[in-house]
């Protein structure tokens, strides 16, 4: 009765406090502005289909794909042996889903799914070895970014090595049960081939430590899960849940497909219209000015907020990036993190002063700056590098039209141009009567 009652003390807290985390990202993500989604729900379905649930976009670089493919599956069916865990806690028994199943044709089943889970378990272990020294031995050089110095770089590395931690603790525990049922000890269960061969280590040790060992084990898989689920929304791993969202909700329309500002469309129209009255449909003189472009994260949608908290920082898009490969100051994962961490702040400030506190910060200035938004060649290639489908070229676009339509704070070379297309009605710094000179050459 003891070990129910802290059980369910220990699920519970950590249950909570993983869910007022949940709560306050949600809230976050919600203080952008309402977004405009092309696509249909079917071919959402099937983007989430292919890219979070079939990492489709993952295995575009093998290796890492099909390594990170091993820890995921490990990571989903491990939960069913989770399930088994929660219902023994509450209960107080053991592997209380195979005693319910063990005389019914479903027990082969059971045993059939420990085993892949062992045998799944293995190769994310291989995976994270892989995966740690990738970081930390070899050193590769999309993890040596400047953005990924001190906290990013240790996020990753103790969520490696906490899964390295569940993976020991749920071997020994099965090892060491599969020690005690040949003892008679415990129920027994159906053969899994993993723990029969580690079991061997544990030959000659008494009953008492054998049962103490699949205890630590036991109790350490479980605190490690509960540790972790209440570390994830502090983490960029939090990905592992928003990926399905963040895809579901991927804007379907063409790559390079630039969205039209309602306000400047209707002056447009305005002014090509002879016949338009500008006055017949005067303006609310209560209504808010109308604001171009984003220079804070509310001024951006809530889906480039969810982008934001879906990014795994592995690096792809920055490592696809011409313009950071020629030496420039831009990386698009550093516009992800910064968007992240300034909504972030905008979310403690809301906690400690209210919602209507300014803290005379935003993101445009104080995170990033005018040299990486211009170096921006707006190519889509980190759009299409990310295993998410983030697009971090909307938020470069959106706190460019703030420098330009709001501060005209242009390049010089973008100035030409607006000079020559204000008077020209082209790029190019010749008459319009001129244009079609070309044509007498012939």
């Amino acid at each position: 009765m003891i070990s129910s009652i802290v059980f369910i003390l220990v699920f519970g807290t950590a249950f909570t406090l993983f869910i007022m985390k949940v709560l306050k990202i949600r809230r976050n993500i919600l203080l952008g502005k309402d977004a405009v989604l092309e696509g249909t729900p079917a071919a959402r379905l099937k983007t989430m289909a292919m890219v979070a649930l079939g990492q489709s976009k993952m295995v575009v670089r093998p290796v890492a794909g099909i390594l990170h493919i091993f820890i995921y599956l490990a990571f989903v069916f491990t939960q069913v042996e989770l399930i088994e865990i929660i219902v023994d806690g509450i209960t107080n028994g053991h592997r209380s889903i195979w005693q319910l199943l063990e005389n019914t044709a479903l027990s082969g089943i059971y045993t059939l799914g420990i085993n892949l889970i062992e045998i799944l378990s293995i190769l994310a272990f291989i995976a994270t070895i892989v995966f740690l020294s990738r970081r930390n031995i070899l050193r590769l050089a999309r993890f040596q970014k400047p953005e990924l110095k001190g906290w990013p770089s240790r996020d990753a590395n103790i969520i490696l090595l906490g899964e390295i931690f569940l993976i020991a603790c749920i071997m020994l525990m099965n090892s060491t049960d599969v020690a005690l049922q040949r003892l008679g000890e415990t129920h027994a269960t159906g053969t899994f081939f993993v723990s029969n061969a580690l079991s061997d280590i544990w030959a000659g040790t008494n009953v008492h430590t054998l049962h103490l060992l699949e205890r630590i084990g036991w109790w350490g898989h479980l605190l490690g899960i509960l540790g972790f689920m209440v570390y994830l929304p502090y983490s960029k791993h939090f990905h592992i849940l928003l990926a399905f969202p963040n895809t579901y909700y991927t804007n379907l329309k063409p790559k390079g497909k630039f969205t039209n500002l309602e306000a400047v469309t209707k002056e447009v129209k305005l002014m090509m219209d002879p016949s338009a009255d500008p006055y017949a449909a005067p303006a609310d003189p209560n209504a808010a000015p109308v604001k171009f472009g984003a220079r804070d994260v509310t001024d951006l949608t809530w889906k480039n907020l969810m982008d934001a908290y879906t990014c795994t920082e592995c690096g792809r898009c920055t490592s696809e990036c011409p313009a950071n490969q020629t030496g420039k100051l831009l990386s698009p994962r550093k516009i992800m993190m910064d968007t992240r961490d300034r909504l972030e702040e905008v979310g403690r400030n809301i906690d400690k002063h209210g919602k209507d506190y300014n803290d005379g910060k935003s993101l445009l200035g104080n995170y990033i700056t005018e040299e990486e938004l211009w170096a921006c060649t707006s190519c889509n290639a980190c759009v299409q590098a990310c295993p998410v489908n983030i697009n971090p070229l909307e938020i470069i676009l959106e706190l460019r039209r703030d420098l330009v339509m709001e501060q005209s704070k242009a390049p010089a070379s973008l100035n030409a141009m607006f000079t020559n297309v204000e008077n020209n009605g082209a790029p190019w710094q010749f008459s319009p009567m001129d244009r079609a000179n070309w044509i007498n050459e012939l």
